[in-house]
């Protein structure tokens, strides 16, 4: 059973394993088209696409009409749903990957793990480690037959935005940022309405989980670096813009062993979705 990453080699001898379910994540946060139109340009043999904005994100308005954020986790039956449509069973190894190091590959990751699925990795390197072996790429779409995944509990928690709220005069919880220091600062802010970060929160750019060769850093390296803003995993809280490059860090912990920090879906979308809610900048 692979948990957390898979090299291209090992996924290699069994891509055509029927027990095995392969997911394109491929995404871009402004050109929403573009995971989909890759994905029919050339994919991996007998994989799957999941679309981020569509299958593995759920209404951005909850019942009310609050603004839940761009990326709020999807309804689990409505996720376990669409994962059986992509012939996803409880004895199912599931290997998502993307062409970005990680970044939208590790939301499905994490996202079954909150479904209760353990047997789920993350293609080390994605598509650029899959073609340095030489292998091949499909245009096809594959015929799966229906799986059977069982939501169970989950094996990753997660916090509100309330929680988050109630953190700021606590402070018993660590709340790690995954995005770009610029936009932790406050500047360069493109994608949300408002720049800077929810105060007390430290950085921990997703991006420098990898190595120059795109792969994870080894577990040593990457406990050594998180111990720099993580004190306790059990008290950490993992954010980014929208709840989908937190789930890298995520990964990237429980590679190092580091295992038991939340993920605040809503992230700081929604956290800015209100302007009664505090907002830092620069650097604490």
């Amino acid at each position: 059973m692979y948990t957390t990453l898979i090299s291209a080699a090992d996924l290699g001898a069994h891509i055509d394993d029927p027990n095995w379910v392969v997911v394109d994540c491929r995404h871009d946060l402004i050109n929403l088209a573009a995971g989909r139109e890759g994905y029919a340009i050339g994919h991996l043999p007998n994989a799957v696409f999941a679309d981020i904005e569509t299958e593995l994100s759920g209404g951005k308005r909850g019942a009310d009409g609050t603004f839940r954020g761009r990326h709020p986790l999807p309804e689990k039956e409505a996720l376990a749903e669409t994962l059986r449509g992509f012939g996803v069973s409880d004895a199912s190894q599931v290997v998502a990957y993307d062409a970005h190091g990680g970044m939208f590959a590790a939301r499905l990751w994490w996202l079954l793990r909150w479904l209760g699925h353990e047997a789920v990795a993350v293609l080390d390197g994605g598509m650029a480690a899959w073609q340095a072996l030489g292998r091949p790429l499909a245009t096809g779409v594959p015929s799966k037959p229906r799986g059977s995944l069982t939501v169970r509990a989950p094996f990753v928690p997660t916090v509100t935005v309330a929680d988050v709220m109630d953190n700021l005069d606590k402070g018993e919880r660590t709340v790690i940022d995954a995005r770009a220091a610029d936009r932790f600062r406050g500047e360069n802010e493109t994608i949300d309405p408002v720049g800077g970060h929810i105060p007390g929160a430290r950085n921990r750019f997703f991006k420098d989980n990898l190595a120059a060769d795109g792969r994870f850093k080894d577990a040593g390296q990457l406990r050594e670096e998180f111990a720099a803003v993580v004190d306790d995993p059990s008290k950490a809280i993992m954010q980014c813009g929208s709840g989908v490059t937190a789930c890298h860090n995520l990964l990237a912990m429980e590679v190092a062993g580091l295992s038991g920090a939340a993920l605040y879906p809503g992230s700081w979308s929604e956290w800015v979705g209100d302007p009664s809610r505090p907002v830092a900048k620069g650097v604490d």
